[in-house]
């Protein structure tokens, strides 16, 4: 019969999950300082030297004959010649780590801004935030969000937008039809109150890139709470501050999952949306 987590020292949670107390030491060993990480997960790659370690961790050469004796100590590296390499006990320990380490750097990074992005946006893969670029106004530069945008757009040569366009794309009107008017192929979706509201305020502006012929313009009355930007390489998701419109944050990724839901969703407002002519006049 195998043992009771009390025999081995274990604590039962309450799901039933044994969480042994040694583990929880080992984990609170190599996470108290950040250079005992990074030695085992860099052995983990490739064997080194104690100076490489050094010149990697940036502690003295105590620290790091320390470190390198506590992981000697727990079996998780071994030393031949002048070189250290992990065990596949410690590479094991160092993988786990990693993970543990990207997965808190990717909530950490979402953590303040989560809360203005609705639910199905929430319901995303965290993982596939891991490299994205999260951008939030600060009070000595608040057009933070809208700048990240603008050099997005730069770099683009087919826009789409779904969304209320006003808080993010009014602030740079004259770069977005500007770019249009030089080529960039640009399709926008808008509920018939923003439509109206740019045709009337920026009448010439409006006629004239739609005149271009490389702006398209549909119209949604049921738009979703969050501003979704396809670029040629990225996906940018905008959120929204639900009484004031302001933009709270702008997330722009690479990731091929959140581009395929990005894609998807587009392609679905798309889909029951309807164009307003050129020649329409303004409301």
């Amino acid at each position: 019969m195998a043992p009771n987590p009390s025999e081995r020292g274990g604590r039962e949670t309450e799901t039933g999950v044994s969480v042994h107390p040694d583990a929880i030491d080992d984990v609170a060993y190599l996470t108290r300082s950040h250079h005992r990480t990074t030695a085992l997960v860099a052995l983990a790659e490739r064997p080194r030297t104690r100076a490489d370690l050094r010149e990697l961790t940036g502690v003295s050469r105590s620290t790091i004959g320390r470190t390198l004796r506590a992981l000697e100590d727990r079996g998780w590296i071994e030393r031949t010649d002048h070189r250290y390499e992990a065990t596949p006990l410690g590479a094991f320990v160092a993988s786990g780590m990693r993970e543990l380490l990207d997965r808190v750097e990717t909530e950490r990074k979402l953590r303040g801004i989560w809360v203005w992005f609705p639910d199905e946006v929430r319901r995303l893969p965290l993982e596939s935030f891991s490299e994205a670029v999260v951008t939030i106004p600060t009070v000595d530069d608040p057009y933070r969000p809208v700048n990240r945008f603008v050099s997005l757009l730069r770099e683009t040569d087919r826009f789409r937008f779904v969304g209320f366009e006003l808080a993010l794309l009014e602030p740079c009107r004259d770069e977005l039809c500007g770019q249009v008017v030089d080529g960039m192929a640009a399709e926008v979706i808008d509920p018939p109150s923003v439509v109206s509201y740019i045709r009337t305020t920026y009448p010439e502006q409006s006629e004239r890139t739609l005149a271009s012929g490389n702006l398209t313009v549909l119209i949604h009355e049921e738009l979703p709470e969050y501003g979704l930007s396809l670029f040629d390489d990225r996906v940018g998701i905008c959120g929204y501050h639900p009484d004031s419109g302001t933009v709270r944050a702008f997330v722009d990724t690479d990731d091929s999952a959140i581009r395929e839901w990005a894609v998807s969703t587009y392609e679905g407002y798309r889909r029951e949306a309807r164009p307003i002519a050129v020649e329409t006049p303004a409301e």
